[in-house]
């Protein structure tokens, strides 16, 4: 063999050793808008980390949830970067099961992280995910319907007003509901709202030693109110009305108010799908004063399961996507309104960014929201609109299913609210909570 085919050979292997040493991450994301915008602008990752490719996983949320679930809890390794919910992300850090982000280099900037954001994403210091984007809840109202009523929204207001105010907006020879509301069963749907109003009232799911408190006073106002004023004033088959629902009668010019979350905005802004477009206006989502507002909190975020075998470029991924530098990029392609929001404070001190019309609220309301201390009384549980344990998603469906009976009239508010003590007391027991 000559000199020269040694040489071609050693550079051969040299070549192989090279791309041998290219390390794939495996992304499972959810199918939402924001994360086809993060797939087309990964070249940019790429381009500063040579040595490091990615392949990505698009799930639809349900189905997203039950992969990454058992992969996650059997450390499995499929993933090495997951998309999860605040839900998960506390429940899944207190089981050991996603890696901690407290080594993120200090350009990264935790501490520009919007508080509320971060602390539905911490458990005992440790951050275990870095939000993508984040929202909240708020009153979205018919200006001019509010100015017909002879009223003036406020910026912070109270249950009552928005009660009265409903009252005074509804024709329903015209087919106009003063609110709109979910009543659709689902510990997304309804008890996601009803949780976050609830919390408004002085309610809660659970005291101190985990005892299910349905049977409390607090709880019967909260849920009497709601139904008394869908009653008077939401749309009819309201106990059918979820997110969806909400929104088409929105945007068709049904509904006087709709309170439901930030980033629908966005959606009764846009006058190619809103005939309302131009008579929007925006509200914190209301409270009874007693220092808790009726809105929720949620983000969905970048987790590193403990099971990948790549902690390290993932972490660099997750750095990237989550970064100041991530949002000016995708300003610069796709202009400020489609930048992710509600993550970072210094996107909401942008002169630019304070330009797109609903971008102060959807802060405000996020500020206003707190995980770690969501309710009037202390609490064992962090999760504004769900309590952060892994038992929720099945009491909480079942729940669901009493309070959209209650709305629809086909069971009383005394049954509804003792049926879901008597379930939940039930189940708590069976998973050791109580004894």
């Amino acid at each position: 063999m000559t000199f020269k085919s040694l040489m071609l050979g050693a550079c051969s292997v040299l070549a192989m050793a090279g791309v041998a040493s290219a390390e794939t991450l495996t992304i499972a994301t959810v199918n939402n808008g924001d994360m086809i915008r993060m797939q087309k602008l990964t070249d940019d990752f790429t381009a500063k980390n040579p040595g490091i490719e990615v392949e990505w996983v698009t799930l639809e949320e349900n189905v997203l949830r039950q992969k990454v679930t058992t992969d996650v809890a059997t450390k499995g390794g499929q993933y090495d970067v997951m998309t999860i919910g605040t839900y998960e992300v506390p429940i899944w850090g207190q089981k050991g099961w996603l890696v901690s982000l407290n080594d993120l280099p200090a350009s990264y900037d935790v501490d520009d992280i919007l508080p509320a954001i971060r602390g539905g994403l911490t458990v005992d210091g440790e951050l275990y995910a870095a939000p993508f984007y984040g929202e909240s809840s708020m009153v979205m109202y018919r200006t001019d319907l509010m100015e017909k009523a002879g009223l003036e929204m406020p910026e912070a207001p109270s249950w009552q007003f928005v009660r009265d105010a409903a009252k005074a907006m509804t024709d329903k020879d015209a087919g106009v509901y003063g609110v709109c509301l979910r009543g659709k069963a689902g510990w997304g749907e309804n008890v996601a709202f009803l949780t976050a109003t609830a919390n408004s009232f002085g309610a809660k799911w659970f005291d101190m030693d985990w005892k299910p408190q349905f049977d409390s006073a607090e709880w019967k106002e909260a849920l009497t109110f709601y139904i008394e004023m869908m009653n008077e004033s939401g749309p009819p088959g309201a106990s059918s009305n979820g997110f969806n629902e909400n929104l088409s009668l929105t945007q068709t010019g049904k509904c006087g108010m709709w309170i439901d979350a930030t980033v629908a905005a966005s959606f009764v802004t846009n006058p190619k799908d809103s005939t309302v477009a131009d008579k929007m206006g925006f509200a914190l989502a209301p409270d009874t004063g007693l220092g808790k507002r009726g809105n929720w909190l949620w983000a969905w975020s970048l987790a590193i399961p403990a099971g990948t075998q790549k902690e390290a470029a993932a972490k660099k991924f997750v750095e990237w996507a989550t970064s100041k530098e991530y949002l000016a990029l995708v300003a610069e392609k796709e202009g400020w309104a489609n930048v992710p929001p509600g993550t970072r404070a210094s996107l909401y001190a942008n002169p630019e960014y304070a330009k797109v019309p609903f971008a102060k609220m959807t802060l405000d309301s996020i500020n206003s929201a707190d995980p770690t201390n969501p309710t009037v009384d202390k609490v064992p549980y962090v999760g504004v609109q769900f309590v952060a344990i892994p038992e929720f998603q099945g009491i909480a469906t079942a729940v669901g299913q009493q309070f959209s009976a209650a709305l629809a009239g086909t069971t009383s508010i005394d049954d509804a609210l003792a049926n879901a003590q008597r379930l939940t007391t039930r189940a708590m027991t069976k998973a050791g909570y109580i004894k």
